[in-house]
């Protein structure tokens, strides 16, 4: 089995998301994230998401509440995707968004198919 880590996500209620990464692509994802927040606030298109924040990584997870899971990374990065993709805007910063989130997203894919895990 691969080695896996953890972004940790808290969106602005106090709900949290475990999001399971490759340990070699985490960093990247809790970049991201705060990249996105730096720029979210230059966007005037009036369907700007409100996106949870990185607060935290690590390398084991041990969930008791049998009710939570991690969300795989290649499931949120696409939802990411999706979600920037149907931002009504397109100026920078926007474009410039998109291309590091399918950035992250086909380096992800190349990593899942590298591992056969697709």
């Amino acid at each position: 089995m691969p080695e896996m880590s953890y972004v940790l996500l808290q969106h602005e209620q106090g709900n949290l998301d475990f999001v399971e990464m490759p340990a070699s692509h985490a960093y990247q994802l809790s970049a991201l994230n705060l990249r996105l927040h730096k720029e979210l606030t230059k966007l005037t298109a009036d369907n700007v998401p409100k996106l949870p924040r990185a607060i935290a990584e690590f390398h084991k997870l041990e969930l008791l509440d049998e009710k939570q899971a991690p969300i795989g990374g290649l499931h949120y990065v696409n939802e990411l995707e999706r979600t920037f993709a149907s931002i009504r805007e397109s100026a920078y910063p926007l474009i410039a968004l998109l291309t590091e989130i399918r950035a992250l997203q086909a380096q992800l894919e190349q990593w899942y198919e590298e591992e056969d895990l697709l």
